[in-house]
């Protein structure tokens, strides 16, 4: 693998555990002993949504990260690849979303449990964020868009009778 890194570039790193997934992290500094060896990076960790206080929630994408407030020190050893963490717009324009592919729409304080921005635009009946991994359909009459859990309910049969109707 090649480990030509910087700062600023978003890498995977090996778990303690094979089980669990990579961890993500942004590098901010890299630092090497006198004959450059025994490299240290050191990161700003990114949490999946599992990881933060709340726990993941229905409209969390798959490959959602929330930057932390979390910076270690670690081994580059731990390194597996270079990652790319997009913000929410690039990542749902993305034509193919391959697996080094994430995106970060939150920042997260570790201790506090609090993300900033505190509040996310929602959409559809059901007043939730966007999952980019949901299919999301917009109402040709009124320009609302509707959760695939909502399209199979009455409500979007209402929206769809009564926006198409009044056009």
């Amino acid at each position: 693998m090649n480990k030509n890194i910087k700062a600023g570039d978003c890498v995977l790193m090996r778990p303690a555990e094979p089980s669990k997934p990579s961890y993500v992290a942004r590098i901010e500094g890299i630092e090497a002993d006198s004959r450059g060896a025994n490299v240290k990076i050191h990161v700003r960790w990114y949490y999946r949504p599992e990881e933060s206080i709340g726990g993941r929630r229905q409209f969390h994408g798959s490959k959602e990260v929330f930057l932390s407030d979390h910076f270690d020190v670690q081994s580059a050893d731990t390194i597996e690849g270079k990652c790319t963490v997009h913000s929410f717009k690039s990542y749902t324009k993305l034509d193919a979303v391959g697996n080094e592919d994430f995106f970060c729409r939150f920042e997260y304080n570790s201790a506090t449990g609090s993300f900033n921005p505190d509040r996310v635009a929602v959409y559809c009946k059901c007043e939730m964020p966007y999952n980019p991994d949901d299919l999301m359909v917009q109402c040709e009459g009124c320009s609302d868009w509707h959760s695939n859990l909502c399209l199979q309910s009455l409500e979007w049969d209402l929206c769809a009778k009564f926006c198409l109707g009044s056009k």
